[in-house]
């Protein structure tokens, strides 16, 4: 049929008067869900591949003795100065999880599934970022201990009481089991914090673990290029760890400082949470005074996800530089 101008211009012209899209009641976009993505990042120390996993972040007030040796307005004049909330600690946790090649080691374990469910899920994140980064908890070979704190030992255990990393080896510092397994050195620790501190480590252990555990002493390869450091003051037992490939390390410092905008920032305040505060700074200035020399990449339990990078020197303290996020390993 041929097609007329009188056609065209009617067929334009209903055309015009049909809205291209069908009418509907507009809908709101739905909301975010108010949950980050499982959080880890995968970076590699020569042939060893190194997987920082988020167990969450702990936030609170800022109490007048978080700080033994500064006032309180001081320390929120650092927070400010880092771009962080004055009155307010938040103090995040970065266990991790190496593959070797040969084995698959874990260093530290979080605060464990039963804090998922008491902190609503703020903690205890650790398991279930585990799994998403492709890890099965039950193929982890070793699993490497600092100190005995509940934050790095607690995730030994599931919610049931039972070993999170059922066919692994438990290493921990020898120097740690001998003050912590001590009945003479429990009976004299202060009530509180200190005692419970005692009590949550024989939880731990006496929960089917007490046959997985070697204790392992400082300057010792514990694990396929994994060698323990002595970094005591934080407990009398805290030990770090150099992990080597190749000619690539890595300074895995565990407490060797909290919250980084104030400890690394300000190596001579004492922290509340340190049981030797003094001896805690001699080794945090022997240690960073080490990082800066050798400029070795540094992995910090506390430090902000995921919680590494480089320190230099500033001042009278050091000033941490994080490493830059690569969407490759």
């Amino acid at each position: 049929m041929e097609l007329t101008r009188r056609h065209a211009l009617a067929g334009a012209a209903a055309l015009a008067a049909t809205p291209l899209l069908p009418q509907a009641p507009a809908r709101a976009v739905a909301p975010v869900a108010d949950k980050q993505a499982p959080s880890f990042y995968r970076y590699k120390v020569g042939d060893a591949q190194v997987t920082a996993i988020s167990d969450g972040v702990n936030n609170f007030a800022l109490s007048d003795s978080f700080v033994l040796n500064a006032k309180k307005d001081e320390v929120n004049a650092a927070l400010e100065k880092a771009f962080l909330p004055k009155g307010r600690m938040s103090i995040q946790f970065a266990p991790l999880v190496i593959n070797t090649g040969g084995k698959l080691v874990v260093v530290d374990t979080g605060n464990g599934a039963a804090a998922f469910a008491s902190s609503k899920g703020n903690v205890g994140q650790f398991g279930a970022n585990m799994v998403a980064a492709g890890f099965d908890p039950k193929a982890v070979d070793i699993v490497v201990i600092s100190h005995f704190h509940g934050d790095h030992i607690n995730g030994l255990l599931t919610a049931e009481n039972t070993p999170a990393f059922p066919n692994a080896e438990v290493l921990v510092p020898a120097a740690e089991w001998k003050y912590f397994m001590d009945e003479g050195e429990m009976s004299r620790a202060p009530e509180g914090r200190m005692q419970n501190n005692f009590k949550n480590a024989r939880r731990v252990f006496e929960a089917g673990l007490k046959n997985k555990v070697t204790a392992y002493e400082w300057g010792k390869e514990i694990a396929p290029g994994l060698t323990a450091v002595e970094t005591i003051g934080h407990t009398p037992g805290h030990t770090s760890h150099i992990l080597a490939s190749g000619s690539d390390k890595v300074f895995i410092q565990s407490d060797v400082t909290n919250v980084p905008a104030l400890f690394v920032t300000n190596p001579g305040w004492h922290q509340q949470f340190d049981q030797d505060p003094v001896l805690a700074e001699k080794t945090r200035r022997r240690v960073y005074d080490m990082l800066v020399a050798d400029k070795m990449r540094v992995q910090g339990f506390h430090y902000p996800f995921p919680a590494n990078g480089f320190v230099e020197k500033d001042g009278n303290g050091y000033r941490l530089i994080p490493a830059p996020w690569s969407p490759m390993i």
